[in-house]
């Protein structure tokens, strides 16, 4: 954990309004460039442990978005359509199913961007590049979607994150995150009214915005009681896992992406990643249904899975799989699991580790403008801490078997969630709560030959 933290916080404190690499500063691998792994992995962690670089981070990609407005008028778009792999703001992908479909990275900074301003209060960036950025990535949205003949919104012919189905209709992560990009927009041109006039900003187009949010479409599976990763994915055909050896991993560089586009399989977390970021949408036994299911069809080709899943396992009771994931983003390079470490670190699973640590283990969530935690440990772990950043104050959080203990090192009293109770921490008045009896449920079916992976030395 050390060595991860050290890794993000150089790699984002000396960025210095640069982009911030998938391999930081320790390799050329992807030659040098950045993708989504900036604000959905990296940034947050900045965000509640060096807020300042966060920042940086924000004002670097609102830096480009003169580049990214261009490439939307290239699509007959409006707004910004921001690049999905870039160094200084230019598209750099040139396999657009996974590049130029990927439009979630809008919806991806939109976010970052709502929670640095949730957890610092930063008013001068509120009203500069925070505006600026949530009003044109929310025009983006209301350009690539539209309203359907029974009043639906509808995002279709993109790529959510999972690389392996691409180009589908109302991917449920990239609808859910639109949909709060959009409400972030009207939120702050409302707030704001001066500044959004100065952006050409009317009552109208924050009604259109809030139409859209309010209206938009998410697929479910009656039939099944899951929610589809993207409409229709559950009719997708099977995967024929007994009769992939492992050799044949990772599945990309062994079979067409035809085959991978219209199969149940799952290149990293997608719905899975919904269930974390946007989980009010979805109810506690509506969540282990669908990580069970998509349990069984994500193959982890990609670095970036293991901690999502890891956090949502945590949630949904799977704690002790949960701490298996864990170890696999940790020990990505310690252990070189990968066997690509030689080509520079992976900035998004080291920052992974702290997100499962925090998020998972912690129960931390950040949606409703203030911090709520659900502590829970695996059987592996006998106390965890860590400490936040948060709107200038300091929290410090220890977990043991017996019960939680918050405390305020700095700053005024602040409110925080504990399990759903509400509690007020002050400096010099630590709070302690009791952790509810932990559900253990076994754990779910997975691909064969692909589970959790955290190698000892010498294996």
């Amino acid at each position: 954990m050390r060595f991860a933290i050290f890794h993000v916080v150089q790699a984002g404190a000396r960025a210095e309004r640069r982009a911030i690499p998938a391999k930081g500063l320790t390799g050329r691998g992807y030659d040098g460039h950045s993708f989504w792994d900036m604000e959905t992995f990296t940034v947050p962690v900045l965000t509640y442990v060096a807020p300042e670089a966060a920042a940086d981070a924000l004002r670097w990609r609102h830096a480009t978005m003169d580049l990214a407005e261009a490439r939307a008028r290239e699509l007959d778009l409006e707004g910004a359509a921001f690049p999905w792999r870039t160094i200084r703001g230019h598209e750099c992908s040139g396999y657009w199913p996974a590049g130029t479909a990927a439009f979630h990275i809008n919806a991806d900074i939109a976010d970052a961007v709502r929670r640095y301003l949730n957890a610092t209060g930063d008013e001068e960036f509120e009203q500069g590049p925070g505006l600026e950025l949530a009003v044109a990535t929310a025009r983006l949205w209301r350009s690539i979607g539209h309203h359907d003949a029974s009043g639906g919104f509808r995002i279709d012919g993109v790529t959510g994150p999972d690389e392996y189905t691409a180009l589908v209709n109302n991917n449920v992560y990239t609808n859910l995150m639109a949909a709060r990009n959009l409400d972030l927009a009207a939120t702050l041109a409302v707030r704001h009214p001066q500044r959004a006039g100065e952006l050409q900003v009317d009552d109208e187009e924050i009604a259109s915005w809030r139409d859209a949010a309010h209206a938009m479409v998410i697929p479910y599976d009656e039939d099944l009681g899951v929610t589809p990763q993207s409409e229709g994915f559950t009719r997708y055909r099977k995967w024929d896992f007994a009769g992939t050896r492992p050799e044949q991993y990772p599945l990309l560089l062994h079979f067409p992406y035809y085959l991978l586009y219209s199969s149940q399989v799952v290149k990293q977390a997608d719905l899975v990643f919904a269930l974390y970021a946007c989980g009010e949408h979805f109810s506690a036994e509506q969540k282990r249904r669908d990580f069970d299911y998509y349990e069984r069809v994500t193959v982890r080709d990609s670095s970036l899975s293991a901690s999502t899943q890891a956090i949502v396992a945590a949630e949904v009771g799977h704690v002790e799989l949960a701490f298996d994931y864990f170890a696999e983003t940790a020990f990505v390079d310690l252990r070189d699991l990968a066997f690509n470490t030689k080509d520079g670190l992976h900035l998004a699973s080291l920052s992974g580790s702290w997100l499962v640590a925090v998020a998972g283990f912690g129960g931390m969530r950040d949606q409703d403008g203030g911090l709520a935690f659900a502590p829970r440990l695996p059987d592996r772990l006998t106390r965890l801490a860590f400490r936040l950043v948060y709107r200038g104050r300091r929290l410090r959080v220890e977990i043991r078997r017996d019960g939680a203990r918050y405390e305020l090192l700095d700053g005024e009293p602040l409110k925080i969630m504990h399990h759903g109770d509400a509690l007020t921490v002050a400096q010099d008045s630590p709070q302690t709560r009791k952790l509810p009896r932990p559900e253990r449920l076994p754990n779910p079916e997975q691909p064969p030959g692909r589970p959790a992976t955290h190698r000892s030395p010498g294996d």
